[in-house]
């Protein structure tokens, strides 16, 4: 069974929804390691509650190559294979890729490369687009820049705010991340180019 690293910053719902589908059968793998930068996160309460080895590596103040290769030992010393992030609000150090290398992947609430960074669902409005969505990438050091393993389209529609366009695309996120864990965890996929093909 793989294990894995989740690294989140927030409140934990894709993080949860990977824990379900492990629980449910529905993902062959166990969750060796749940990491946050920040205390007060929400998924590191749900992590404990769960049971799950959940530790907190406060990132204030640290210098980013210098948290990065403590986030890697810990993930390391933990015999983690694939590295999850849910909500981790930290661009990832190069050093931390090659620790990694196509084995990190992260969720981004848009169809990539449309709105990458933060807010990306107000961008997606401002912007005026009919479509929006959802993108599970290998992450890599730049910025929701790494190939895309799987997308999911959510229409924005006319009454939609924020929080409503968010809601929608959060229950997609919540299916297709632990789809594309499968699939990388198959091993049944190769790169052409910058296309992840799943065989």
């Amino acid at each position: 069974m793989k294990r894995l690293g989740i690294l989140l910053s927030g409140r934990g719902s894709n993080f949860e929804a990977i824990a379900e589908n492990i629980g449910r059968g529905r993902l062959n793998a166990e969750i060796a390691a749940v990491i946050s930068n920040r205390a007060d996160a929400g998924g590191i309460a749900i992590a404990r509650e769960r049971g799950l080895p959940a530790l907190v590596l406060p990132s204030k103040g640290v210098p980013r190559e210098e948290y990065d290769r403590r986030v890697v030992a810990e993930l390391q010393n933990r015999g983690v294979e694939l590295v999850c992030l849910a909500g981790f609000m930290r661009l990832l150090t190069v050093e931390f890729c090659r620790a990694f290398p196509l084995r990190a992947l992260n969720i981004h609430p848009s169809l990539l490369p449309a709105f990458p960074g933060l807010d990306a669902q107000k961008q997606a409005l401002e912007h005026g687009a009919k479509i929006s969505g959802c993108t599970v990438h290998f992450a890599d050091e730049h910025l929701d820049a790494g190939p895309i393993i799987l997308q999911a389209a959510v229409p924005v529609l006319d009454g939609d705010i924020e929080q409503t366009l968010a809601a929608r695309i959060l229950v997609e996120e919540h299916r297709i991340y632990s789809e594309a864990i499968g699939i990388i965890l198959s091993g049944r996929w190769r790169i052409e180019g910058r296309r992840v093909i799943a065989e």
